[in-house]
């Protein structure tokens, strides 16, 4: 089974699609995505595809990614919709679409995005942040895009410096650039600063989604964060092995409510302006979180420490809550809990 034929799943698209959005935005227009085979990318697409075959939305979409083969695989279902559109593309080069003249909202949301990525292709990581992000920006103007959407991370906060539980839009905290694990964050902040610029040299409207650390049954199957190596062992009936304390306190986010979050930031968000997606109720501790998994599928916790490899690409951060609270104004709020967003996840993926 696909993820899209899932029951569940087709419940959460459906409830995206179904929120009190200003969706008119997107009427007899077009969207570019890269990054459109991840976790997040991919769920957007099905939202967009949904609207336009139930409520006649008319939005055309373009998919960036580097593997036709994945590509057509994941979205076997619109692949020749001719409100669809796949583009192999890598981001690092300047991308180009000859029969495409104008282009109404761009999302970046290609980018390395787990800890092996980080510690194996550290240079890929960097580059697409702010090479990538560049050329996508480049794009949207050249393309009188009506608004461009960079998707950041939480990771821009940086280590807690002690003097806050929770992160809000401005608060920055501690990074020692000098290492290879930098290369992420650091990227991430100096793509922000890029759409800054863009925003004030050439006039570019530009909103910044920051995710949490996100979730669920879209999720690639090479993703080594810590939570997708906690779901895969649950639905493969292993032990659930933790590679640390578990202390670390962070803010998790189902891909869902993360989809959601970012099209409420897209539709309704102020230009310049950065938004947490998140909130309290997806919060827990990574031993907690491991537990949850296990307790759910009657499976244990055990401790094995981490190669090299995956040691070097792990954040240090101990404490990342972030504050959501800006991102509610606009009417966002959470339907999953991360107990709830995590037996939804494992229940869907022992489908597929």
């Amino acid at each position: 089974m696909k993820v899209y034929e899932n029951q569940l799943y087709k419940e959460d698209i459906k409830y995206i699609a179904d929120l009190d959005l200003p969706w008119n935005l997107l009427n007899n227009t077009s969207i570019l995505i890269s990054g459109a085979s991840g976790l997040v990318g991919s769920c957007l697409i099905d939202v967009i595809m949904y609207r336009n075959m139930v409520t006649g939305l008319n939005c055309s979409v373009y998919a960036l990614g580097r593997s036709d083969v994945k590509a057509r695989d994941r979205f076997q279902y619109c692949w020749n919709d001719e409100k669809f559109n796949f583009i192999s593309h890598d981001i690092n080069a300047p991308l180009e679409i000859a029969s495409l003249e104008k282009i109404g909202y761009v999302l970046h949301m290609a980018s390395n995005t787990h800890p092996v990525a980080y510690a194996t292709d550290p240079i890929g990581t960097v580059t697409t942040n702010i090479i990538g992000t560049n050329n996508m920006l480049e794009f949207a103007v050249n393309h009188n895009a009506k608004r461009f959407a960079f998707l950041s991370s939480n990771e821009i906060y940086g280590e807690n410096r002690g003097d806050v539980e929770f992160f809000d839009e401005h608060y920055c905290g501690y990074i020692d650039s000098n290492t290879m694990r930098a290369g992420y964050p650091e990227s991430k902040r100096c793509g922000e600063a890029l759409c800054q610029a863009y925003i004030r040299q050439k006039g570019l409207d530009i909103v910044i989604p920051r995710l949490t650390r996100s979730y669920g049954p879209t999720m690639l199957m090479s993703d080594t964060k810590a939570i997708s190596q906690f779901i895969r062992k649950g639905v493969a009936g292993e032990d659930i092995v933790l590679k640390s304390a578990g202390t670390q306190y962070y803010s998790y986010t189902y891909v869902a409510d993360a989809v959601a979050g970012l099209l409420t930031v897209l539709l309704k968000g102020e230009c310049g302006a950065a938004y947490n997606i998140a909130d309290k109720s997806g919060d827990i501790m990574m031993r907690d979180l491991a537990a949850i998994i296990a307790d759910y599928v009657g499976l244990k916790v055990v401790f094995e420490y981490p190669d090299d490899v995956e040691k070097a690409g792990y954040s240090t951060a101990t404490k990342a809550r972030l504050n959501g609270g800006k991102l509610k104004n606009l009417g966002w709020s959470m339907k999953y809990d991360i107990s709830r967003g995590i037996q939804r996840t494992i229940e869907i993926i022992k489908t597929l």
